[in-house]
C-alpha cells in the first residue's frame, strides 16, 4: 500500500468534521497501551489507493477518539508506522471501540461495535496464526541447515518434513479464506480476504481459483452495486476473466526457507 506519512500534521483530542449528521459518520475510540503521547495516522483506502485523512494524538493514558463522515462504506487504515497497521470497515452510525498495544498494533488489537471491522479482525487474527507457523518453520529450517549442511541426507529428510508442514499450513490458510468468502458473501471484507497472502503467495490466486473472484463480485453487486469498490472490482474481474475464466490445477507450494 502507498504510505503517505511525510508532512503529517499532528492534532490533539477529538477530530470532528462538519457537514453531515451523526448518522452519516462513524466514531472510533479506544485505549492503546504503550502509546501515551504518540500519534495514530488514519488513511481512507479508496479504490484508487490510500489517501491520508488525519492523525490523532493519544493522551497520557493512551486514549483516543476519532470521528469521520462517510459518503459510502469503505476501508480505513489505522497505523502507528508504515509496517504496523490495521484495516477497519465501519458503517455510518457505528461507534467502534479499539484496544491493543501501540507497539504491536497488528498483533494485539481487538475491535468491537462494527460488524465489518470485526470480520477483518478475525481475518487478520488467523493470518497472524499463519505468520507464526511460518516463522517457526524458517527458524527450524535454518537450524537444520547449520546442524547438518544443505547437501546432507539428514537435512534433505528434515526438509521433506518441513515442506509437508508448510503445505498443510498453506492449505489451512486457503481453506479458511475460502470459507470466509463464502460465509460473508456481499461484504466488502471479502475483498480483503481475496487479496490475502501467505509467504508472499496469493492465498486465492486468480490463475487457480478465479471462481472466487466471480463469487466476491456477485455478492457485492447484489448488496452494494453502486459502491465505488464494487465498480472498481468489477472492472478488475472483467480484465482478468479472459485470462483466468477457468480454474486450473493448483500450484504446488514448497517451503523455501526464506
Amino acid at each position: 500500500m502507498n504510505r503517505r506519512i511525510g508532512g503529517f500534521v499532528l492534532l490533539s483530542g477529538v477530530l470532528f468534521a462538519g457537514g453531515c449528521s451523526r448518522g452519516d459518520s462513524f466514531t472510533l475510540e479506544g485505549t492503546l497501551e504503550n502509546g501515551a503521547g504518540c500519534s495514530l495516522y488514519v488513511e481512507e483506502l479508496t479504490p484508487d489507493g490510500a489517501v491520508f485523512l488525519d492523525s490523532v494524538r493519544l493522551d497520557e493514558k493512551g486514549r483516543f477518539v476519532f470521528r469521520h463522515d462517510l459518503e459510502y462504506e469503505t476501508f480505513f487504515n489505522l497505523h502507528s508506522n508504515e509496517q504496523d497497521y490495521v484495516v477497519l470497515l465501519p458503517r455510518a452510525g457505528e461507534r467502534l471501540t479499539l484496544n491493543g498495544d501501540y507497539q504491536s498494533l497488528q498483533w494485539s488489537y481487538r475491535v468491537s461495535g462494527s460488524e465489518g471491522s470485526t470480520l477483518l479482525w478475525q481475518l487478520q487474527d488467523y493470518s497472524n496464526h499463519g505468520i507464526e507457523v511460518l516463522t517457526e518453520l524458517v527458524q527450524q529450517d535454518q537450524e537444520n541447515r547449520q546442524r547438518w549442511g544443505a547437501e546432507s541426507a539428514a537435512y534433505k529428510a528434515a526438509k521433506e518434513k518441513t515442506d509437508s508442514v508448510y503445505r498443510e499450513a498453506a492449505m489451512e490458510q486457503v481453506e479458511y479464506v475460502s470459507r470466509f468468502i463464502q460465509e460473508h458473501r456481499g461484504s466488502l471484507a471479502t475483498l480483503i480476504a481475496l487479496y490475502k497472502q501467505f509467504n508472499r503467495h496469493d492465498i486465492i490466486a486468480p490463475e487457480v481459483n478465479f471462481d472466487y473472484y466471480e463469487l466476491v463480485l456477485e455478492g457485492l453487486e447484489e448488496e452494494m452495486p453502486d459502491n465505488p469498490h464494487t465498480v472498481h472490482f468489477k472492472n478488475r474481474v472483467e480484465n482478468l476473466r479472459h485470462r483466468y475464466g477457468k480454474p486450473r490445477e493448483a500450484i504446488d507450494m514448497v517451503f523455501d526457507g526464506e
